[in-house]
């Protein structure tokens, strides 16, 4: 009967410490996501003229504004 009761604290704390761990994992990534951004203007404006395309500061914007609003 005790065996049992330290298999199950055992598992119990495995499975705290994968929630916490998780979360803590996850808060982490957003905060260097934020500080650093993974493309910036510069790259939105190379894309594009590499597509053939010659991008205004508005349409770049819009880019930027819509990578922001999928990172948080």
């Amino acid at each position: 009967m005790p065996l049992l009761f330290d298999i199950l604290k055992v598992l119990v704390g495995i499975i705290i410490g994968g929630v916490t761990g998780f979360f803590l994992a996850r808060n982490y990534m957003k905060k260097y996501m934020k500080k650093n951004p993974p493309i910036n203007e510069q790259m939105i404006k190379a894309m594009m003229m590499q597509m053939g395309r010659t991008p205004s500061q508005k349409q770049v914007n819009q880019m930027m504004k819509t990578m922001t609003k999928y990172m948080d």
